[in-house]
């Protein structure tokens, strides 16, 4: 039987990855839409980047809830999992999105002296705000 995880073990996890995940939306005709894309975490929340004719964001404008599934391990022995659901909504301001595009390039290792000092025409972030931590841990079930 797998353990769940805690919220501070949730978090720990998502640090731990690679920095993919599997974001699903609900697409206009209600069938789930889901792509691989990069992601960080700020506190409680998720953000990836996108622009604004991308169907992710198009999918949340119309419809906020979403799903992000995260998972390792290559047996079941120690496969790990943890789906974040939640609302999400999509950032752009430019003075809300700058800090995000700071706080992405500090997460990948950015030297603070090459942050980004201005936002590109376009650019955006889908926020999401965890309401649930579904997780599984079959390395520690035993």
């Amino acid at each position: 039987m797998p353990v769940s995880f805690s919220k501070e073990e949730a978090h720990a996890y998502l640090d731990s990855q690679p920095g993919w995940m599997m974001l699903t939306t609900v697409g206009q005709d209600g069938y789930p839409h889901t792509v691989p894309v990069g992601y960080f975490r700020v506190g409680d929340e998720l953000f990836t980047g996108g622009r604004s004719q991308a169907q992710r964001l198009k999918n949340i404008l119309r419809n906020p809830k979403v799903s992000a599934l995260f998972e390792s391990g290559s047996t079941m022995q120690d496969i790990k999992g943890l789906l974040v659901q939640g609302d999400a909504d999509v950032v752009t301001e430019p003075s809300e999105v700058l800090p995000l595009l700071q706080a992405a390039a500090r997460q990948r290792g950015t030297a603070e002296d090459k942050l980004p000092t201005e936002v590109q025409p376009g650019a955006s972030f889908i926020r999401i705000r965890a309401q649930r931590y579904l997780s599984w841990d079959y390395s520690r079930g035993q």
